[in-house]
């Protein structure tokens, strides 16, 4: 296996070269979950893998909880399925837990008062009622309960990992809370090896080729659970291949298909890639879309994939900037090198696809 796989591979596997689905929900399931703190890029980064949807059908689709958004993994806001919510907090939570201990004991937050929260939290969200951070932190106060914004930070944690609360709709640019199980009432549980072998089944069948270390980084699971999930994957299922002497898990019949999709016609390689996108964020190690001309060593100190980078023929050319002038998004590109015309042209169209998906003109 060569670098060039790499990317091949990942762009079929994360429907960035080639989509199979039509919906935003369809999109968030495959992925299983996608980094989501910056929530205008985390849209793009569900339409980026879409054809002809819009931000508003994404809007749509968070406001109708057809894709939900919570904390997860390591832990940071992620997007997830009402059907898989569930399972992937129980996971995840109990190291989520044990890294937000000592800043509990720091806040001199304890279980008691996390009880009393979660019970003001429950009779205020029952029967369908959506609230702000805001409307509850006064709810609290009203309850006799002061929190600074750090606290409430974690007040609300709490409830996320106890399954109690997850995202609700919108209200103009502000975000609500609602209850879990009415808006997750899908969700299912899961004992804990089976939820682990399901993590990486279908971690290693959206991002392969990848390495058990990084689908322990991109967990926030022990790399101790990472081998024990690969001792449980199924062999005539998964495939390892080497590169650079480290073993790289994948799907079998994606060995097949990606090459397939890499010699289409009108595969998409190039694109403008969100901040946190899973492209950069679901592997620890990113030297695959590093331009090794270009990157210097400095520059990937930086973590480039935080930020919004142009990605052409699968790896990092540039970085690009949203603006907006009156009705208009206007896209701004920094290129690290002269392109030549076949390239320009796919950055350019690059940057018209991510215009129309806002539903703007440049």
């Amino acid at each position: 296996m060569i670098v060039s796989d790499i990317i091949n591979y990942r762009l079929f596997n994360q429907q960035i070269a080639k989509t199979s689905f039509s919906t935003p929900q369809e999109i968030v399931r495959w992925m299983v979950a996608m980094q989501a703190q910056e929530y205008a890029m985390s849209k793009w980064a569900i339409g980026l893998r879409l054809n002809n949807v819009t931000d508003a059908d994404v809007e749509k689709a968070f406001n109708d909880g057809q894709i939900l958004r919570t904390h997860l993994l390591r832990p940071t806001w992620h997007f997830a399925t009402p059907e898989d919510i569930r399972w992937l907090l129980e996971l995840t939570a109990p190291r989520i837990r044990k890294a937000m201990a000592y800043y509990e004991r720091e806040l001199e937050l304890d279980s008691k008062l996390f009880n009393k929260c979660n019970d003001i939290i429950g009779k205020a969200l029952t029967g369908g009622h959506h609230l702000t951070r805001l409307e509850l932190s006064d709810l609290f106060q009203n309850n006799g309960i002061s929190l600074n914004g750090r606290q409430m930070g974690h007040v609300m944690m709490n409830a996320e990992m106890d399954c109690l609360v997850c995202s609700g709709r919108r209200e103009g640019k502000q975000f609500t809370y609602a209850l879990f199980d009415e808006r997750a009432s899908t969700a299912i549980s899961i004992a804990k090896d089976e939820a682990l072998l399901l993590l990486a089944e279908r971690y290693f069948t959206s991002r392969g080729p990848a390495t058990l270390k990084d689908f322990s980084v991109w967990s926030g699971l022990t790399i101790t659970d990472a081998k024990k999930a690969d001792a449980m994957l199924d062999s005539k299922v998964f495939t390892k291949e080497v590169f650079d002497g480290n073993e790289y898990l994948l799907k079998r019949e994606t060995l097949e298909l990606a090459l397939d999709a890499s010699l289409a016609k009108k595969i998409q390689k190039s694109f403008l890639m969100p901040d946190y996108d899973e492209y950069g964020m679901g592997y620890i190690d990113r030297t695959a879309i590093f331009n090794p001309i270009k990157l210097t060593s400095e520059f990937r100190k930086k973590n480039p994939v935080f930020d919004r980078m142009i990605i052409v023929d699968g790896i990092i050319e540039g970085t690009w900037k949203r603006t907006i002038k009156g009705k208009s998004v206007v896209v701004e590109t920094c290129l690290f090198r002269e392109l030549n015309k076949a390239k320009s042209e796919a950055v350019k169209k690059s940057v018209n696809r991510f215009v129309k998906f806002t539903g703007s003109s440049e």
